[in-house]
């Protein structure tokens, strides 16, 4: 039968000529952006068959020999010689993720996912239980306005997150008692399910792979080894960001035995009643009168900070757009300040007073302007501002 696999060096989306450092700092790079733990929820199931598509990819052609009887007969070569987990056998994951412990990426990360997918590759090594792992990475979303986004500003923010129990310290076990071993896999935290041709190592669906069993549960925290809390933080936001933008908080996460995760902050910029947004610069409009447009003049218009007045010139038309030079947002990577563009809009009067048409009409006498009865001056004057 047709192997339904897709080519591995597609996968990875390498050449079959790439050499081994290529082929690592592409599965480095893959393996950071679909690890389970670093998309949003909705995403998490599709990034975990993706994370297993591309490590299955570079546990083959990271090793001399499967890579060559993979170049010579394909999936068939490797499925014919390898069962599941002896593909990953011998593959440096370790070696692809050194110097990656900034991102919270020990030498341990591929156990540990596939442990929490369901799989043991590493054979006896298995997921160990009770070993110390970092807490959750939280996001929280944080609204604010366009001025706080134009100055920057300091917010508390309440993050609901789970703390490990302080009453238990974390074991889950009311004081004085402690955890028994697990009759189903003996204190291995894993059972083996063979299923024809296939040997997969799982978690243990008694002990969920702790390797232990709590008989007497902290009162507190219900056996659950941590309880749920909100904590107050204070965060510091830019000025300049944008809706999209995202601050990470070190250490802000959820607390786990191996040290606390990190928190992303996702920041809404609130739409604003008078002024539009375009990048560090913003828009808005003002209306004046005729006069104001043919004779020019100074204006009141407003801005982040407050009002200003703004000079109008003489024969000004509708739609005319003018700019005030660093009213706008600073640019969140600083060195420069965005403007203000205001769009001046013409008011053409609707009723006019005896005094004011006579005057309009000498104007248009005085300007060799022929009003005829199809076309009033009223029109004409319409026109010329559209």
């Amino acid at each position: 039968m047709m192997s339904t696999k897709r080519d591995y060096y597609e996968v990875l989306g390498v050449k079959k000529s790439s050499s081994l450092e290529e082929i690592k700092k592409v599965y480095r790079e893959l393996a950071l952006r679909y690890h389970p733990d670093r998309v949003p929820v909705e995403q998490k199931k599709e990034a975990e068959e993706k994370f297993k598509e591309i490590s299955e990819a570079y546990a083959v052609l990271s090793d001399a020999q499967k890579r060559a009887l993979y170049d010579q007969h394909g999936h068939s070569g490797i499925d014919q010689k390898y069962a599941y987990e002896d593909i990953f056998k011998g593959a440096d994951f370790s070696g692809a993720f050194e110097g990656m412990s900034d991102f919270g990426l020990g030498s341990g990360i591929f156990e540990d996912i596939f442990s929490d997918l369901g799989f043991n590759i590493f054979g006896s090594r298995g997921r160990q239980s009770g070993r110390s792992r970092r807490g959750r990475d939280l996001e929280i979303a944080v609204s604010i306005t366009l001025e706080e986004a134009a100055e920057g500003i300091e917010k508390t923010i309440n993050v609901p997150s789970y703390e490990i129990c302080h009453s238990c310290s974390g074991t889950g076990v009311k004081a004085g008692t402690k955890k028994i071993t697990c009759s189903q896999c003996r204190g291995s935290g894993r059972t083996v399910v063979s299923n024809g041709f296939f040997q997969l190592a799982q978690t243990c669906p008694r002990c969920h792979g702790e390797g232990a069993i709590i008989q007497t549960p902290c009162p507190e925290c219900r056996g659950q080894a941590r309880t749920k809390i909100t904590r107050k933080i204070k965060v510091k936001i830019p000025a300049g960001v944008d809706t999209g933008s995202q601050l990470r908080m070190r250490g802000e996460g959820e607390a786990g035995t191996g040290g606390r995760g990190d928190l992303y902050v996702a920041i809404e910029v609130r739409a604003h009643a008078i002024f539009e947004r375009h990048r560090s610069d913003i828009l808005t409009e003002i209306h004046i009168s005729i006069a104001k447009a043919i004779l020019g003049g100074e204006v009141e218009v407003p801005t982040l900070t407050g009002k200003a007045q703004m000079k109008i010139p003489a024969g000004s038309q509708s739609a005319s757009i003018f700019r005030l030079k660093d009213k706008g947002l600073p640019d969140l990577r600083g060195g420069s300040h965005g403007d203000e563009l205001i769009k001046v809009i013409v008011d053409i009067p609707r009723h006019l007073t005896f005094e004011q048409r006579k005057l309009i009409e000498e104007f248009a006498r005085l300007s060799k302007e022929e009003l005829s009865a199809k076309e009033s001056f009223g029109d004409k004057f319409k026109s010329a501002f559209r």
